[in-house]
């Protein structure tokens, strides 16, 4: 009995000496070593996956908001190119109305200028009731002068006689200058032909001599 409990120690210590169990072992360890490396290089790869997408994003939205940007200038500048070009086309109709009558008052100027002149050459000493012929014409001359002048107001000409005023270039017409006694010099000593005035416009520069220092 004791000799056959020996022997079935000997045998298991065998077994577990065995060279096969002892070589197979760092087998299991190595694809277990394996296997936990495979799994973080595929965590690894996912997160590079990952950054890499998070980067093209990141590109593509700034992209996108450069875009919105410059669309957003282009399209603040298309509405101040159009809210100008109204501007401009609301004050061209606006002038169209005021001065598209310019020309055809430029026309009556000369009418007026006939009737002033006509109104200057009767003598006035002798626009008497004895003489009644010529104080009705005188009289209608006058009336008509009045008339056109009240006219003229009435659409926005004015009558400019600068006589005694200080040289302005934009609205009078320097014929001369010379030394006039009583006149400063720089001003308008004689007038020899009125100026007009449209809506402030200068129409007509009035027609003037200056008096300059002796």
């Amino acid at each position: 009995m004791a000799s056959w409990c020996v022997r079935a120690v000997r045998q298991s210590y065998s077994l577990v000496a065995s060279p096969g169990l002892i070589r197979a072992s760092p087998r299991l360890l190595c694809t277990a070593t394996q296997q936990k490396n495979g799994h973080g290089s595929e965590e690894e790869a996912e997160k590079i996956e990952q950054n890499a997408a998070e980067k093209i994003l990141m590109e593509e939205k700034t992209q996108l908001e450069e875009q919105l940007k410059d669309m957003t200038e282009k399209y603040k500048r298309a509405l101040a190119d159009t809210e100008n070009l109204r501007t401009r086309s609301q004050k061209m109709i606006e002038d169209a109305k005021i001065y598209g009558i310019q020309g055809f008052c430029k026309d009556l100027l000369e009418v007026a200028d006939i009737l002033e002149k006509a109104t200057e050459s009767v003598p006035k000493e002798e626009v008497t009731s004895q003489n009644p012929h010529l104080k009705n014409l005188y009289d209608g001359l006058v009336m008509t002068e009045v008339q056109i002048q009240k006219v003229f107001t009435k659409h926005g000409l004015v009558r400019l006689n600068p006589d005694g005023q200080k040289f302005d270039p934009y609205e009078h017409e320097a014929l001369f200058h010379a030394p006039v006694e009583g006149k400063e010099p720089g001003t308008v000593a004689l007038v020899t032909k009125v100026g007009y005035k449209l809506h402030g416009r200068t129409l007509r520069p009035a027609l003037v001599g200056v008096a300059k220092a002796p």
